[in-house]
């Protein structure tokens, strides 16, 4: 039988999503609107025709549910349609995980009805508070001797745990049969852990955060395609809601992504879905492309064979991934790949940097046609690169810069200012951090008139240099473990030195501050969140325009806050009881909080008062590094925008960005070829084709080769004029670096630096 169902396939920027949008339009815009268009004749009855008509009449658009691979295509994907059908239709678009978030929300009574849940509004966790809760939950079963026997940190050890739970959800296991495909896969257990220790913790987490309404996306996940997707109410209204999907890069959605399509098939809806077999960008992070494939079956299938437009994957994806795999081939590339060879990596980040400096100002490319790209970019990469080039007057935009957020010099700042207010905290504060904050607070009312510096921190200058703020930290700064306190700048004797516009500028912060202390006494700030907020106004904002890098950082850290206290209330509104008592000791305070059954209850002395006692947790898990959940998108706009792209192989990719030049950064590391951090652990254990078989070292070899060949693939298609494979002979370790790109670095002509 016909199906009126499409399965798009071609490479990266074959045109898949433009054709997607076209079968979106003729869905749309067909003029008779017969039912068939959208449903076959197994789903829907003959006396519905006049209905479904008259319902065009009235421009009521039909149900399409909307999807693509992540929330940065998602937002292009909406524009996109928007412009095609001249907003007509206007239609939500989500990412399958977004979508799940939602019909869970959406219904939750039918949760509560189905599994005898407590009637509370759900709350999502996100990434840094669901370890931090998890780890509490669990910190008397990891033991010293687990974590002797795991061989990991009590971090990374939560993490792995939970990224377990992941991948069984996104696979479709439920958590308890996690024990068994942990029993069949583990047959060298590198975790040394029993299977069934690993499901019990999981299992347990599982229904500590359904007794509170807390959500992650494993449970999200979980509940769907396990509870609501089988639930008769859910489903009639899900095929009265949506009669077509369409979905972009299937190749990124996890396996029971297929569960949602086959079901709305099944009832006779139609689809429309495009296919990268060079994509798999997450597999490894729960996507299951060779499961979506089957898909394929059940569709009509359109093969956009049309190499890229204006790519070089044409002419050279073929022979570069013969070179890579092919040992013996002899060959050598075209003038469009060019080397750069030096002896350290520190001459290499250098003349890296110095190559795209010079195309720039002799106009050859524009700085916003570069891409620097890299198998992992540390600290010191990133920092080399940004400096040289921001001294050149060229941006640099930092692809989902995973930071953690006290890296921050102005998020640092604001923890020590919220030390200073309330009380009980006088141990999170000592005289580096004061000057610290001086040195921040003290921000000038204008930036520079350079627009061309939006990005960069710098461009600002202070009242109060680093050396000022040194001495009045020295001699005005009084510790106290419960009220830490700032004197008056006259209190040092040789307080002239100091200078006018610091003294004022010390004078101005010491007076907020006092104000802030007395208000909190009086109960008259409703929240640290509020308090953050009016030290970003009174100090940060001033009515300028934010670096762009800065902006970013506040924002991350107001929602970061939020959703803190969001979940701290969640836990307070619990009453006593039945989950037992967890109790963990945070050091350097004489303090402990504790969960009695989900309570949050201070166990301290009397003079420290809860509240505190909840901001020194979210000071210290700033302190410790995590990385927070990215911010609300935010687009760096005007000048910010002419920058150059510095990001991981997995972010650019992630992104479908397309350049005239890359620079392929550490082209001889053997990082090119490995997940890293884009790889959870067990990510093979859960693939449906594979489920539960053991991942042996040749699974690995392939794994690797396969993956080293769709980079290469979709890569080239992503640029157009230039490929610069930028490779040392030495890592930062000094170590030999012999990737398995280095045949390519052999094959090129090398790239002429001429240094003045």
């Amino acid at each position: 039988m016909l199906s009126y169902s499409v399965w798009i396939v071609g490479s990266s920027r074959s045109g898949k999503t433009t054709r997607l949008l076209e079968h979106f339009c003729q869905w749309l815009q067909n003029d008779n609107h017969e039912p068939e268009l959208f449903y076959t004749k197994k789903g829907v009855k003959k006396e519905g025709t006049t209905l479904r008509k008259s319902l065009y009449l009235q421009k009521i658009e039909p149900g399409v549910l909307v999807l693509a691979a992540n929330d940065e295509n998602r937002r292009e994907l909406g524009d996109k349609i928007v412009t095609a059908t001249l907003g007509k239709y206007p239609v939500r678009a989500k990412t399958i995980l977004g979508f799940f978030q939602d019909e869970v929300i959406l219904f939750w009574p039918l949760l509560i009805q189905s599994l005898n849940l407590k009637a509370q509004f759900p709350v999502r966790l996100r990434p840094e508070t669901e370890q931090e809760l998890a780890t509490k939950l669990w910190r008397s079963q990891l033991n010293e001797e687990t974590l002797r026997r795991a061989g990991v940190n009590e971090y990374r050890l939560v993490r792995r745990i939970l990224d377990i739970l992941q991948l069984a959800a996104y696979s479709g296991t439920h958590c308890e049969d996690i024990a068994k495909i942990l029993q069949r896969s583990l047959q060298e257990n590198t975790l040394n852990l029993e299977p069934e220790f690993l499901a019990s913790l999981l299992i347990d987490w599982r229904n500590w955060c359904l007794e509170r309404g807390l959500l992650t996306y494993g449970i999200i996940t979980e509940l769907y395609t396990r509870h609501l997707l089988s639930d008769r109410n859910y489903q009639q209204r899900l095929i009265q809601r949506y009669q077509a999907v369409l979905a972009d890069d299937v190749d990124e959605y996890p396996g029971v992504a297929r569960h949602l399509f086959d079901f709305l098939l099944d009832q006779g809806a139609v689809g429309a879905f495009s296919y990268n077999p060079d994509g798999a960008v997450r597999l490894g992070l729960g996507a299951d492309p060779n499961y979506l494939e089957g898909l394929a079956g059940r569709c009509r299938v359109e093969s956009l064979t049309e190499p890229p437009v204006k790519s070089l994957a044409d002419r050279l994806a073929t022979p570069m991934a013969e070179l890579v795999t092919e040992s013996m081939v002899l060959s050598t590339l075209p003038d469009t790949v060019q080397s750069i060879q030096t002896t350290s990596r520190a001459q290499l980040l250098r003349q890296t940097a110095e190559v795209i400096v010079n195309a720039i100002k002799s106009g050859q490319v524009q700085a916003d046609q570069v891409a620097i790209i890299a198998p992992g970019l540390d600290a010191i990469a990133r920092y080399t690169i940004i400096e040289i080039l921001n001294k050149q007057n060229i941006l640099v935009e930092s692809l989902n810069d995973q930071r953690p957020l006290i890296s921050s010099p102005v998020i640092r700042a604001l923890l020590t200012m919220l030390a200073l207010v309330y009380p009980g905290l006088g141990r999170l504060v000592d005289r580096d951090a004061v000057a610290e904050m001086l040195v921040v607070l003290s921000r000038k009312q204008q930036p520079p008139e350079n627009s061309t510096e939006l990005s960069t921190s710098s461009a600002f200058s202070t009242d109060i240099d680093p050396v000022r703020a040194g001495l009045i930290a020295d001699y005005c700064f009084v510790p106290h473990p419960d009220r830490p306190n700032l004197l008056p700048v006259t209190t040092f004797e040789r307080w002239d030195r100091i200078g006018y516009a610091a003294s004022n500028a010390y004078s101005q912060i010491l007076d907020w501050l006092e104000k802030q202390r007395s208000q909190q006494e009086l109960r008259l700030i409703p929240s640290p969140i509020s308090l953050l907020d009016r030290a970003i106004q009174q100090f940060l904002w001033n009515g300028s325009n934010l670096p762009y890098d800065q902006l970013a950082a506040l924002r991350e850290l107001l929602e970061t806050a939020q959703h803190y206290w969001e979940i701290d209330t969640r836990l307070r509104q619990i009453p006593n009881g039945g989950a037992g008592e967890l109790v963990t000791q945070h050091s350097g305070l004489s303090n402990a909080t504790c969960y009695n059954g989900g309570n949050l209850r201070n166990a301290v002395a009397p003079q420290h008062s809860a509240l505190s006692t909840t901001i020194a947790e979210f000071i210290q898990l700033l302190r410790r590094g995590t990385i927070t959940a990215n911010p609300y998108p935010l687009r760096p706009i005007g000048p910010a925008r002419k920058a150059v792209t510095l990001a991981t192989i997995f972010q650019y990719r992630s992104s479908r960005r397309f350049h005239r030049w890359h620079f392929w950064l550490d082209a001889g590391s053997p990082l090119w070829a490995k997940g890293g951090a884009a790889t959870l652990f067990g990510a093979p254990f859960f693939l449906q084709d594979r489920l539960g078989e053991p991942w042996t070292a040749e699974d690995e070899k392939m794994a690797e080769s396969e993956r080293l060949r769709r980079i290469l693939a979709d890569l080239l298609s992503r640029v157009s004029d230039k490929v610069y494979l930028c490779h040392s002979d030495l890592a930062v370790n000094g170590q030999e670096l012999l990737g398995p790109l280095l045949p390519l670095v052999h094959a090129c002509v090398p790239f002429e630096v001429f240094v003045n």
